[in-house]
Formats: structure tokens, sequence, C-alpha cells
């Protein structure tokens, strides 16, 4: 059993550190990349090479499932981004989970328009926030999935969670997560805060 655990361990360990291979491919070389195209390919005054993000190690932990309250009738709030617009948010469902040793919650948001949208939106902030991680938070997208019972749980996996594109380039306008999406633990999971040309 605990061999089987291990195993799998390794294996999702393996993937997660595929997927951030080929988001640095992507960030690096694709013209659709949010990094700055003079930060990529060498410009006066910029070194012109990218090493790849800067992630936490993936660890298990940091993959946890979620209860899932949906709200029966979803609040719209206003959410402000990076360049001080407002967008407007339906506040979807409450997460409930354990984490770091605390019962604790997040909210997810989903777009008004979209009346059939199957996953959330959960932008948070924690305690590495400004210090290990971007200030203005990152993200994560859940899937809920309905049980036998009818309640709803989602895995949270925090090994993806990742920074808004603001984060590269001041020419995205990105959400910011709202004081209710403030965690007390220290989420050393997922990726780091970004440095030009590191």
């Amino acid at each position: 059993m605990f061999g089987r655990a291990r195993q799998a361990d390794r294996d999702y360990i393996r993937t997660i550190n595929d997927q951030r291979r080929a988001k640095d491919r992507f960030f690096a070389a694709s013209p659709e990349s949010p990094i700055p195209f003079e930060h990529r390919h060498g410009h006066p005054g910029y070194p012109g090479h990218i090493a790849g993000l800067s992630y936490y190690p993936p660890d298990p932990a940091f993959r946890v499932e979620a209860e899932v309250v949906p709200f029966a009738h979803p609040e719209i709030v206003q959410i402000g981004t990076s360049t001080g617009e407002i967008r407007p948010q339906a506040r979807s469902a409450e997460l409930r989970f354990r984490i770091g040793g605390r019962d604790v919650r997040l909210f997810g948001f989903a777009d008004p328009q979209e009346h059939h949208a199957h996953e959330l939106f959960v932008p948070f902030r924690d305690a590495t926030s400004g210090r290990e991680t971007y200030g203005a938070g990152r993200y994560l997208e859940v899937e809920p999935y309905q049980q036998a019972d009818g309640t709803y749980t989602a895995t949270l996996d925090f090994n993806l969670a990742y920074n808004p594109y603001c984060a590269y380039s001041p020419n995205y306008s990105c959400p910011i997560p709202p004081k209710e999406n403030t965690l007390p633990a220290s989420i050393t999971a997922g990726e780091r805060s970004y440095t030009e040309g590191h």
C-alpha cells in the first residue's frame, strides 16, 4: 500500500515538473508570451535570456480536497484589477478545506455571463504574498464534482497556483483577490515571484 502511494506521489511530481517545463518553453519562445519581447530576446539593458519561471518544489501535501458549498443565488460582486478597472464576478461557492493544520475557506467566482460554467476561478493571497510570491496574489481554477449524496467537492492543487499575467508586464489588467480570499497560512507551493532575466 505504502509503496503504491509513494509511486503515485513520484508520478504526480513528474507530471507537475513536465507541465512546468512546457510552460517555461511557452513563456520563453511563444509570441503569446506575457513576458515582453525585449526581456526574452535581448535589447539594450536586458539580458535577453529566461532561465525559467520560479516555483516551489512540487509537494503532494498542497493538493487538498475541499467541500464545495454552492450559493443558491450567486452574488454579483465588483472585483478591482491591477489597472484600476472593475470587473463584475459571480460569487458562486464557498470552498472549505484544511491546510497547514487550519480549517480555512476560499470563495470561487464565475463570469456572470457564463450561466453554465463548470469551472470556478479562485484568486487568493496568503502569508507568502509580497515576500516570496507575487504581491497581488495568485490564481487557481477548480472544477467541482457532485458526489453520490448530492454534495460537491473539488481538488485544490496549490502546486498549480500561478501568477496573473500582470506579474510579467504592466500591459495586462488582472483581477485582484478580494480580502475574503486571503489565507492565514503560508502556501509554499506553485509559482513564486518572477524576476526579469533570472
